[in-house]
């Protein structure tokens, strides 16, 4: 059910949003903050509200694409952002998605997906990523639901989901996590496997 475009949007209705805390997150603001070019292919898939799209925008980088399932969110993007491009407003499902990018941003998308989906999420976040192009981003590094998103995960079973598709350049905890997430939370950078 988690992967129709009526579950998303009922939640957006319903304000059953717990992982949208309102800015960006700090990890992930760190890691733009360290990107020099502002050029690259970036995508950010179940984007949502996408306060690092438009921290992303206000910085200056030019090729951003968002996607979501739901266009509630982007009429929210619009509303604090007026200028930011249509065009990079993808209201589609992520696994039908075609492209290549540079860099691929992961925010509580992983999280949404049911585990036995997440294979499927490795080799479609490789598909999409140029060589060497990078996944970068934050796990939840603590059980959760099993039985509705978020659910959650293990270091030891994102390595063994990742390695055969991705060097792991960094997998540990986050340091500068919110204050709720504080140590369930792991940073990493993935680059894609030639």
């Amino acid at each position: 059910m988690h992967l129709k475009k009526d579950y998303w949007n009922d939640k957006w209705h319903k304000g059953l949003t717990g992982w949208d805390i309102g800015y960006v997150s700090p990890p992930i603001r760190e890691y733009i903050d360290q990107i020099k070019n502002k050029n690259l292919r970036i995508l950010i898939p179940g984007s949502g509200n996408s306060y690092e799209g438009e921290y992303l925008f206000r910085q200056e980088f030019t090729n951003i694409r968002l996607l979501d399932f739901s266009p509630i969110p982007f009429s929210n993007l619009k509303k604090r952002c007026p200028g930011f491009p249509e065009k990079a407003l993808l209201n589609e499902d992520f696994f039908l998605h075609s492209g290549e990018y540079d860099l691929i941003l992961e925010q509580t998308f992983f999280s949404s997906l049911p585990p036995e989906r997440r294979k499927d999420y490795a080799i479609k976040m490789h598909e999409l990523l140029k060589p060497g192009g990078k996944l970068a981003g934050l796990l939840f590094n603590i059980e959760l639901y099993s039985d509705r998103p978020p659910y959650g995960g293990s270091e030891k079973e994102y390595r063994d989901l990742f390695e055969p598709y991705f060097r792991i350049l960094k997998l540990e905890t986050a340091y500068n996590s919110i204050k709720p997430r504080k140590g369930n939370e792991l940073f990493m950078i993935l680059e894609k496997r030639k």
